[in-house]
């Protein structure tokens, strides 16, 4: 199979060329590298033994688009091309909406064009806003709050429309949680731009010195030790959940909907303590007040996703904390980025 990965330079993007490549299938990027490096190209590499067909072109580009179809015989597309952080959309909701909803509607046409009609989105977690009941399930109601999740929401209400339009079209919306660890061996990894919005890579890169302390947003939540409670997948569970919904995308509907997580929350404080423990470093941290739409309790209910696509979580918290910590102190000790 050739499957183009969209964003495939990306943290989870370039984890899941790995594992395709290991699997014998061909591989095509797109990317602009507006959150990656050529770097991580050369690492897949440097992994697997072979090189991924890579595009450095946005998806907004539609010609240049049209010649990556016209040049490879596509079999599937996994789009995980996009902006990901919620601060930044709230500041720049335009630039968001344009990213990351006009590009899907340019992919879309594109791939109808060349009648290549399987999609996996990677969509989030995010469009359940703060939830009446847990754990989530792919029924529970949608809301968001922030740009960022209303981007991946609009989306998800487009390509239901265009399933709805043409029975061809084989559609899976993966809900993803909170990812997290990198490749086991520590050559591709999370490296955000500029200060991380999520909690792993801020402690990876306080373990390093890069940061003073990590910044617990409240701890008088009705939760175990007052911290907020999150569900934490290992990223390359997360990507073995993509390769089971490829390999099931025609037994299912033309669109279906599915959580990736393990069904298991964590508080900021044990991430802490796992991590302190899986490193051997220190992480000092501070209680401050709580930040504007913060859930207490947010984990999922993979049961359908275990079921549809005989797919589970097996990585521990212990080690996305051991990965990321590989991750980083080598990335800092060879300078893997420059």
């Amino acid at each position: 199979m050739t499957v183009l990965l969209t964003g495939g330079a990306g943290y989870i993007g370039s984890h899941t060329a790995v594992e395709l490549l290991e699997k014998n299938h061909d591989v095509v990027i797109v990317d602009n590298l507006s959150n990656s490096s050529k770097q991580v190209i050369t690492n897949i590499e440097e992994i697997t033994g072979k090189k991924p067909i890579t595009y450095y072109i946005d998806l907004l580009d539609k010609e240049n688009l049209r010649k990556v179809f016209f040049n490879h015989k596509i079999d599937a597309v996994i789009h995980f091309a996009g902006y990901k952080s919620v601060t930044e959309s709230v500041e720049l909701p335009l630039s968001y909406y344009k990213n990351n909803v006009t590009s899907t509607i340019v992919l879309c046409e594109v791939m109808e064009e060349f009648h290549v009609y399987k999609l996996i989105f990677s969509s989030s977690a995010t469009v359940y806003g703060t939830p009446e009941k847990l754990p989530i399930t792919e029924d529970t109601p949608t809301e968001t709050f922030n740009p960022y999740g209303n981007t991946k929401l609009v989306c998800e209400e487009v390509l239901q429309d265009v399933a709805n339009t043409n029975n061809a079209w084989k559609i899976s919306i993966l809900r993803y949680f909170n990812p997290a660890g990198a490749h086991p061996s520590g050559r591709i990894g999370e490296k955000p731009n500029g200060k991380p919005n999520n909690l792993m890579p801020y402690i990876t890169q306080v373990a390093t010195g890069e940061h003073d302390c990590v910044k617990v947003f409240g701890n008088d939540y009705n939760t175990r030790d007052g911290s907020g409670i999150r569900d934490y997948i290992h990223v390359v569970d997360l990507v073995q959940g993509h390769i089971a919904a490829l390999n099931c995308i025609e037994k299912h509907e033309n669109i279906d909907f599915f959580n990736l997580g393990t069904g298991r929350g964590y508080t900021v404080l044990e991430v802490i303590e796992t991590f302190e423990k899986a490193s051997g470093q220190v992480i000092p941290y501070e209680i401050v007040d709580r930040r504007n739409g913060d859930v207490a309790i947010s984990f999922a209910d993979p049961s359908k996703t275990n079921d549809k696509l005989s797919w589970r979580a097996k990585k521990s918290l212990f080690d996305m904390c051991k990965d990321s910590w590989r991750w980083e102190s080598q990335l800092n000790r060879l300078k893997i980025y420059n």
